[in-house]
């Protein structure tokens, strides 16, 4: 009964949200949330500079409270609901990351809820999970699978569900980096972010974009899970089967109304897609260079700059490391 209460929801039409609306809530979300989330830092890169023939920088989401940055958005979303909502409780789907920040969110603003990740998660993510008092509960294969079960889960229990990617507040959240890039690097001419759902490159592409829309932004995706990328290429949303890749932080299905899909569409200059080599070698170039662990959708966006370097020669870029939690049996592969 829960899932068909889903499916009747997603088969309504899509909810429009424009860039200026974005840019608008993410002024607001920077206000709102400074005391929860860290302003990180954007480091300037000689290793990568070099390797690419550009001046690049590196945006230290790695470095945030949680561990990556979807703790922006979460944060976001649970302070612009009502009390009476916060009080009911609420319901979040992650493959960790997500998770770990809604948890952590919920911890500072005493709100309770429930966690549901896919059943492959990593320990890391979960232990993180754990550690900020979150409720985890395991369903699924997919992140779709997971979202759509958390989704009627919530309906079910008249919780509030907290989506990762698809709500206007947590795109405005994460949008939050943009602006902390720009006031870092104001003359920015490029930018990777690794894309999973599209919630941090919808919200993080409108203010580049709205700053300069000759900012180029590229989208970066592992071969092994690339819906936005291919659904993009379509024109619509599909259901695609995702394989096993080093970047868990953004494989599975996307939401049938998901409203990042069109912003995607709109802001995206190009998709590159990397191989698991290709990841795995950009993990290892960014660790042994600050020795620092970064997790597998941080070497998408590294390994998708890697692969354009001829394209972005002698410009500045930014490049997200948009999160850092790896379990060691991850790193123990890439010796």
């Amino acid at each position: 009964m829960w899932l068909v209460s889903y499916l009747l929801l997603t088969q309504a039409v899509a909810v429009t949200y424009s860039i200026s609306d974005i840019v608008e809530n993410a002024h607001a979300a920077d206000k709102r949330i400074g005391e929860i989330v860290r302003r990180t830092a954007l480091r300037h890169s000689p290793v990568f500079s070099d390797a690419t023939g550009a001046d690049v920088y590196l945006k230290l989401e790695n470095q945030q409270l949680t561990g990556s940055f979807k703790l922006r958005g979460a944060t976001n979303r649970l302070m612009t609901l009502s009390a009476e909502q916060r009080q009911q409780g609420c319901v979040a789907a992650s493959s960790g990351n997500h998770g770990a920040a809604v948890a952590c969110a919920m911890q500072k603003l005493a709100t309770s809820g429930v966690i549901f990740v896919p059943e492959q998660t990593s320990t890391a993510k979960v232990d993180a999970i754990r550690r900020y008092g979150g409720d985890v509960q395991f369903f699924g294969t997919d992140g779709l699978d997971t979202e759509q079960h958390a989704r009627a889960f919530a309906e079910h229990n008249e919780m509030y569900y907290l989506s990762p990617y698809n709500d206007r507040e947590v795109i405005a959240g994460q949008a939050t980096c943009g602006i902390e890039i720009l006031q870092q690097l104001p003359d920015l001419d490029v930018v990777f972010i690794a894309v999973g759902g599209g919630g941090l490159i919808s919200g993080v592409g409108s203010v580049l974009k709205a700053h300069n829309p000759e900012i180029r932004i590229y989208g970066c995706q592992p071969e092994a899970s690339a819906v936005m990328a291919k659904s993009v290429e379509a024109g619509r949303i599909l259901d695609l089967a995702s394989g096993p890749t080093l970047s868990d932080g953004t494989a599975g299905g996307i939401e049938a109304d998901a409203i990042t899909f069109d912003l995607c569409r709109q802001l995206v200059d190009e998709f590159v897609l990397v191989s698991e080599d290709q990841i795995a070698a950009a993990m290892r170039q960014y660790m042994a260079a600050f020795d620092e662990s970064i997790e597998g959708a941080a070497g998408v966006a590294l390994a998708g700059m890697t692969a354009r370097r001829d394209d972005v020669k002698d410009q500045k870029i930014a490049v997200i490391i948009c999160g850092g939690n790896v379990s060691q049996q991850v790193l123990d592969t890439l010796r």
